[in-house]
């Protein structure tokens, strides 16, 4: 009788896991990590956030921290497990790229920065890379 009672224990306590999901047999998803660069066009202010788990959360938190200092802040710019980069110029003219990694968003942002301002010098004012 008592192994009984205590085969009759192990199933409640296994059922209780499984129901409180205490052990999962299913693998675990891979989260995004997701980031965002803000600008205001008037001031050149920016924001940039990384390490949200989707696009509108580093967006709205890239979007509040160059609100801070500035009213007309836009988002250019958001990228998912990589990096991304801002260049600009003196006249607030700017471009941005993304890429896996820091050298290569920097890169595209220069480069798209060229591409918007001809003629005009772009430096990268910020880069952001996500954990992923």
């Amino acid at each position: 009788m008592r192994s009984f009672h205590k085969l009759m224990l192990h199933a409640v306590a296994v059922t209780a896991f499984a129901v409180l999901g205490l052990f999962d047999t299913t693998p675990a998803m891979a989260q995004n990590h997701c980031g965002a660069i803000a600008i205001s066009q008037s001031t050149g202010r920016l924001g940039w956030s990384y390490d949200f788990r989707t696009r509108g959360e580093a967006e709205n938190a890239a979007l509040r921290e160059c609100s801070k200092g500035a009213s007309d802040c836009t988002v250019p710019l958001w990228f998912c497990n990589a990096c991304g980069a801002i260049a600009t110029t003196s006249d607030l003219g700017y471009g941005t790229g993304w890429a896996t990694t820091r050298s290569q968003a920097e890169r595209n942002a220069i480069n798209v920065c060229r591409q918007y301002n001809p003629g005009k010098q772009c430096s990268v004012q910020r880069w952001v890379c996500t954990a992923r």
